[in-house]
């Protein structure tokens, strides 16, 4: 019998060894690479002047509005003590000669700021600094760039909106001497979120224009042309289709009328800013009932013959939630189109 052929010991410490080495040169590719991508983002979101120069804006802005309101509020103070929501009056109360000073209103205009100023240079400022092949060659995985990238920024506008949401709450129990019941406080709470989700559509509409544009001079005119137009000029776009699909002169019936407000009402929420606006008014007023335009001249008559009620917090959620889907929907199919394309772009060093 032939004995068996044996590997000399020499050979196998050479393997183990090569094995070994081999080994500790592969590098190992993190689990959470896009927290580490997160981490070194908002630390630079946090320090830089950016930031500090729209807080300041945000700020000054909110500040004429609630002065405005906490004084008509203190001026009826016998009839607000009595108002379940008198609290919630701070978010809508404005100037009766200029209606844009409301804080809801402000808020609905200035937040697609941050969103857009947080991510419109996101991965073409990295491309035009050539830091974007050095930051993809590193041992993560290539989505985790933004997704870590969009986490930051909205870490950024949560903590912002946040500090909003207390200053508000804190300038009203100062400067009005009452304390908001439980019922406000929540309903403030589900406004913060909800206005964090509206920031989060434009952040990642801003991440997408990063992606798609190479410049970020170019993106961030885009972005903001694109804010510019769907906040200042959207309804007025909505109501000349709304005339061209539905026209109604000044001799149309009463059901022409209606048709032509229907169709600019559904025009009109197309927009994200629209959909806020609905949210936002439902939310922080218990009292609002209905958010779309009646379909017949009889609902018309029974709206303005229904009696005054004040809707829970659960039952206006129910009436704005379309709209809410609608918010993530279109901030879930932006972020997706900008992960698939910067997944598939070339990166050259």
């Amino acid at each position: 019998m032939s004995e068996p052929v044996t590997v000399p010991e020499a050979e196998r410490t050479t393997g183990r060894v090569a094995t070994l080495a081999a080994t500790a040169v592969a590098p190992r590719v993190p689990r959470a690479g896009w927290a580490i991508v997160a981490r070194k983002e908002l630390a630079d979101h946090l320090l830089s002047a950016r930031f500090l120069v729209l807080v300041l804006i945000l700020g000054l802005a909110v500040v004429v509005p609630l002065y405005i309101a906490s004084n008509q509020i203190r001026s009826l103070a016998p009839v607000a003590s009595e108002d379940p929501a008198a609290f919630l009056a701070l978010f809508q109360l404005g100037s009766q000669d200029f209606a844009f000073l409301r804080l809801n209103l402000l808020v609905t205009m200035l937040v697609p700021l941050l969103g857009l100023a947080f991510s419109f240079d996101g991965v073409n400022g990295e491309r035009a600094e050539g830091t974007l092949p050095r930051l993809l060659s590193q041992p993560i995985h290539r989505d985790d760039v933004i997704n870590g990238k969009f986490v930051a920024g909205l870490a950024v506008i949560a903590l912002v909106l946040i500090a909003l949401s207390g200053l508000v709450v804190g300038f009203g129990i100062f400067r009005l001497g009452i304390l908001p019941r439980g019922s406000e406080l929540l309903r403030i709470v589900v406004w913060t979120l909800v206005t964090i989700l509206y920031a989060a559509f434009w952040l990642a509409l801003g991440t997408l224009l990063s992606v798609v544009i190479r410049r970020a001079a170019t993106s961030a005119l885009v972005g903001f042309g694109l804010w510019f137009a769907m906040t200042f000029f959207g309804s007025l776009v909505a109501s000349l289709l709304a005339n061209l699909i539905a026209p109604a002169g000044p001799n149309a019936s009463a059901q022409e009328t209606l048709h032509n407000l229907q169709v600019a009402d559904l025009l009109g929420r197309l927009l994200p800013s629209t959909q806020y606006q609905e949210i936002s008014a439902v939310v922080l007023d218990p009292s609002q009932t209905h958010v779309a335009v009646p379909r017949t001249i009889d609902e018309i008559i029974q709206a303005q013959q229904q009696v005054p009620t004040l809707f829970s917090l659960d039952q206006s959620l129910l009436l704005v939630w379309p709209q809410v889907v609608a918010l993530v929907a279109l901030t879930v199919l932006c972020f997706a189109a900008a992960y698939v394309l910067f997944l598939r772009q070339e990166v050259r060093a």
